[in-house]
This record gives structure tokens, C-alpha cells and sequence, in this order.
């Protein structure tokens, strides 16, 4: 099967495409407190999803990175009024070094093909 790979930099794809799955890069916002970077980083996942075919009704696995399991209630807040009921993916949510001091959530996504 083919493998498609999008928006890459040289280091990294923010999209790739294969098997009709799609699989997203690590998501990122550096600027606001956990619940606005959650926002943000939510809103590029639905963005990115839609332009390879997919929305976040067809995911079926997250990642959340957090750099302190402090904010796991805050960023809950915003993950569980963005999730659609009965469209709940496989999760897990860990604590992370991150690469820049400002990050405090990353998400990765995996994605069915609609």
C-alpha cells in the first residue's frame, strides 16, 4: 500500500497516510495556560484532519503529553467538551519533558479515513 506523507520538513511529516489511517505529528500551541494550548492544538487536530480526509469522529487513539500532571483537570476540561459522545478514542495522557520550556500539552493523533 502506498504511503502518502504531508507538510514534511525535512525532519518530520505533520501528516501521513496509509492503510486508510492518518497519523498526526505532535500538535502544539506556545502561548495561554494548559486550557487555551488545549484549545489551540485541539483546533489544529480538527483542521489537519479534515484537509487528509478524516475528523476527530474517526479517531482512534490520542496521545496527550503533559509537562505537569497538575493541569490533567484542566486540560480534561477542554478534551471532554471537544470529544462527541460515543466517538471517544483509545487514550493515554502522560507527563513529559517538553521541547521548549512555553509547551505545556502535545497531542498526537491517530485517524481513520472517513
Amino acid at each position: 500500500m502506498e504511503i502518502k506523507r504531508y507538510e514534511g520538513t525535512g525532519r518530520m511529516s505533520r501528516a501521513v497516510v496509509h492503510n486508510n489511517t492518518v497519523y498526526l505529528c505532535g500538535q502544539t500551541h506556545a502561548e495561554g495556560d494548559v486550557k487555551e494550548q488545549t484549545e489551540e492544538v485541539l483546533k489544529k487536530v480538527e483542521d489537519l484532519l479534515n484537509k487528509y480526509g478524516s475528523d476527530k469522529n474517526h479517531i482512534l487513539s490520542a496521545n496527550i503529553y503533559l509537562r505537569d500532571m497538575k493541569d490533567f483537570a484542566d486540560m480534561n476540561s477542554v478534551w471532554d467538551a471537544w470529544i462527541e459522545d460515543g466517538n471517544e478514542p483509545a487514550r493515554a495522557c502522560v507527563e513529559a519533558r517538553m521541547a521548549r520550556e512555553s509547551l505545556l500539552v502535545e497531542i498526537t493523533i491517530v485517524a481513520a479515513v472517513k
